[in-house]
């Protein structure tokens, strides 16, 4: 998911502009892991602690971030580092933008947080490009082959197939096959496009009434909350997919 996004921003050509200027961020759900207890670091140097798990993140404060960027408002994002698997001490500071794409594996898990969103993106990859794209990244990271594989096979496929995959259901729109998609990818960027030209408020506000819409778009702009785009709120866009 985290490669669609930054394709996404590629073409949007948001990954040139400085951050305080961009029009459209990226979000990670991985920004918001718990801080673990001496014992959980442990478990989690060895590869024992399930990071896959909705318990391993702080959905308290994700909430609270979130609300806080559709107010407008300037945030700062907790900085996760992987290797020790623990919150470092500098924040990284996000700047309120038009449009947010916050990504990550149990985005849709939470309801509270799901509801929050105007449009929600499953990254449907398939089995095999998921597990090779983990070994590499795991690999960077410092950890032997021997620990990825038996993390796989105890906490991250179980956890994928338990709360990652049942949240599917909630999306509004699925991305088959990834950032090889681009046919999808172009109809998320055009669509990207028509709410910072503002295009959407304009169709939006005649075409919307109590019962649904009128005109035809390429991907739903109401929430299962209620929320809809208008002139003047900021606008997320989520994408979740299989773990990473």
């Amino acid at each position: 998911q985290s490669t669609v996004c930054e394709k996404i921003m590629e073409l949007l050509g948001q990954n040139e502009v400085e951050q305080r200027q961009r029009k459209v961020l990226i979000l990670s759900q991985d920004s918001f892991y718990k801080v673990l207890t001496a014992e959980q670091q442990a478990k989690a140097l060895k590869g024992q602690y399930n990071f896959d798990h909705p318990d391993a993140f702080d959905n308290d404060l994700m909430r609270s971030t979130l609300k806080n960027i559709v107010e407008g408002k300037t945030v700062e994002v907790p900085t996760y580092d992987f290797v020790t698997h623990s919150r470092l001490a500098e924040t990284t500071v996000v700047y309120p933008a038009d449009v947010v794409l916050f990504e990550g594996i149990l985005v849709f898990y939470n309801q509270d947080i799901r509801d929050m969103f105007h449009l929600r993106l499953f990254v449907d990859t398939d089995s095999d490009v998921r597990l090779s794209r983990r070994v590499l990244r795991d690999m960077k990271r410092g950890r032997d082959l021997e620990q990825i594989l038996t993390q796989y096979t105890t906490f991250v496929k179980p956890a994928f197939e338990e709360f990652c995959l049942p949240t599917k259901k909630y999306a509004d729109v699925i991305i088959p096959r990834g950032v090889d998609n681009m046919v999808a990818i172009n109809l998320i960027v055009q669509h990207i496009q028509d709410i910072l030209n503002g295009d959407i408020c304009k169709w939006q506000r005649g075409a919307l009434n109590g019962h649904g819409r009128t005109y035809k778009r390429p991907f739903p702009e109401q929430a299962e909350g209620g929320s809809v785009l208008a002139a003047g709120k900021r606008s997320h866009l989520e994408s979740s997919s299989r773990p990473h």
